[in-house]
C-alpha cells in the first residue's frame, strides 16, 4: 500500500499525531508549532509554542497537555495560554521532550532526549496527577514511543538509534518492569521512530529514513507495510469517524538540498486506510 498526501505543512520535524474528538492534532517540534486539522471541513489551525514542543494530548479538565522542552504544560487553545505542570531534566539544558502516551488510568508516559542526538540522556517518565516519576527504562539518546497495549499491561519503548524496540510490563501502580526484547531492525529498514498500538494490540511504527510505516502483530510478525514518497516517517495516529484512518507525520530535518528537491512533500501529513481500528483513547489525569 502507498500513503496518500493529505496536508502541505513542510514541518522541520513533524511529530505527535493524535486524533482528539473530531480532529487530528500534531506538532512541528523544531518549528515550535501545534496544529489542528478538522477532516470534515478541511480547515487547519496553528498555534505557536514558546519552546520546542514534542506532543499534544487531551487532559481530563477539557484542555490539552503539551510536551514543551522544559516539561509538560497545560495548553488552552482558545486563549493560547501555556501553564507549566512540572519541570523535567532542568540539569540537562540540551534535553527536550519527544513522545508520549496515556494509559487507561490517565497516567501520561513520556520520553526525553538529547536535542543534539549525541548523549544517552533520554529517560522515560510518568506524569500522574501532577507528580513526575522516572521509570527504570535504561537511558538512551533518542526515546520514542512509548506505546501502550490496549490491555494496559504492556509498554513498548523505542530506542531509535539502536534500532531496537523493547516491551515492558506495567504494574498496577504504573511501575515499569524490565526490558524484554521485541524487535530489532537492520540499517536497510531505517530507524524506528514513533509508535502506537491499535485495538488488537498491533504496533504501528514510523521509520525515519525508511520511507515507510509498518505494523507488527503482538508476537512481532510484520503484518503491513505502507510506503511513502518521503524518507522520514515519524509517527502514525489512528482515528477518523470509525477509527480506521491512519495519519502520519513526516520530517524535512536532516535532508540535503538535493534530497528536498527529490522529496517536495517532506514534512507533510499523509493518510491511509487500516483494517483494524484505533484502540480506545484516554485523557491525562493531571
Amino acid at each position: 500500500m502507498d500513503a496518500t498526501h493529505l496536508l502541505t505543512i513542510g514541518a522541520e520535524l513533524g511529530e505527535g499525531p493524535v486524533w482528539i474528538g473530531d480532529a487530528l492534532w500534531f506538532v512541528d517540534i523544531k518549528g515550535r508549532h501545534i496544529y489542528r486539522h478538522h477532516a470534515a471541513t478541511g480547515t487547519t489551525d496553528r498555534w505557536d509554542a514558546p519552546e520546542m514542543v514534542g506532543w499534544v494530548l487531551p487532559a481530563d479538565r477539557g484542555d490539552l497537555i503539551v510536551g514543551l522542552r522544559s516539561g509538560p504544560h497545560r495548553f488552552a487553545p482558545d486563549t493560547r495560554q501555556f501553564e507549566r505542570i512540572a519541570t523535567v531534566d532542568a540539569q540537562l539544558p540540551a534535553n527536550r521532550l519527544n513522545d508520549a502516551a496515556i494509559d487507561a488510568q490517565g497516567r501520561l508516559f513520556f520520553g526525553t532526549m538529547d536535542n543534539d542526538e549525541a548523549a544517552a540522556s533520554g529517560r522515560v517518565y510518568m506524569l500522574d496527577r501532577g507528580a513526575i516519576r522516572a521509570t527504570a527504562i535504561t537511558p538512551t539518546v533518542i526515546t520514542n514511543g512509548p506505546a501502550i497495549a490496549p490491555t494496559g499491561d504492556r509498554l513498548y519503548h523505542v530506542d531509535t538509534l539502536a534500532r531496537v524496540i523493547t516491551v515492558h510490563a506495567i504494574a498496577a501502580d504504573g511501575t515499569i518492569g524490565d526490558a524484554a526484547p521485541f524487535l530489532r531492525f537492520s540499517g536497510d529498514e531505517g530507524y524506528p521512530d514513533g509508535a502506537v498500538c491499535d485495538s488488537s494490540g498491533g504496533l504501528w511504527v514510523g521509520f525515519y529514513g525508511g520511507w515507510a510505516a509498518r505494523r507488527f502483530a503482538p508476537d512481532g510478525t510484520l503484518t503491513d507495510e505502507v510506503r511513502f514518497p518521503v524518507a522520514n516517517v515519524t509517527k502514525v495516529a489512528l482515528g477518523g469517524p470509525d477509527g480506521c484512518t491512519a495519519f502520519a507525520t513526516t520530517a524535512r530535518q536532516g535532508l540535503s538540498t538535493q534530497a528536498l528537491h527529490a522529496q517536495p512533500m517532506a514534512g507533510d501529513i499523509f493518510t491511509f486506510p487500516v483494517a483494524i481500528p484505533a484502540a480506545p483513547s484516554f485523557h491525562a489525569n493531571s
